[in-house]
């Protein structure tokens, strides 16, 4: 929290238009934002971690390396980060439909672990307000996602009898 008040006056101070951020990386914001709501509850498992680079790999077209690149930069960003303004700043010109499956792949890194946290999904309820992804969209990608891992889960079980 100190730092992030502490960059704020640095911002001031330099003279740097708060509005406006130097480096725009639409990659790297939606690195971020998939690291912020695995970090939302304070415990980042290993199953959010693979669901991280997948979704990389898979919403982005990169290879493993280079989606572990990105995560690496992207967690010290989010560190620095004042807000998940600075992330979804950023990403405002994605289509709709991008933006619904940003929010689609924050609701599977919070689900990796087979719980969604209040945290978590605080934090993906946030991100979709300042995307101004509509509500229903919201609850329309936590739904996919949620009944999506049921039905996985009902079948494995099926194939255990």
């Amino acid at each position: 929290m100190l730092n992030s008040i502490t960059k704020l006056f640095k911002q001031l101070l330099d003279g740097n238009d708060l509005g406006h951020h130097s480096h725009n990386d639409p990659n790297l914001a939606i690195a971020c934002l998939l690291c912020e709501v695995a970090g939302a509850d304070h415990q980042i498992d290993l199953s959010e971690q693979q669901a991280k680079q997948q979704l990389l790999i898979r919403l982005l077209a990169l290879n493993e390396q280079q989606a572990q690149v990105l995560l690496g930069k992207a967690e010290v960003n989010r560190k620095d980060s004042a807000s998940l303004y600075d992330f979804t700043s950023q990403l405002r010109e994605l289509s709709q439909e991008t933006r619904y499956q940003l929010i689609q792949a924050m609701w599977e890194v919070a689900h990796a672990d087979g719980d969604i946290d209040p945290l978590e999904e605080a934090v993906i309820r946030k991100t979709a307000e300042l995307l101004y992804v509509d509500h229903r969209d919201f609850i329309r990608a936590k739904l996919s996602v949620t009944e999506k891992q049921s039905a996985t889960e009902k079948q494995d079980g099926a194939d255990e009898k």
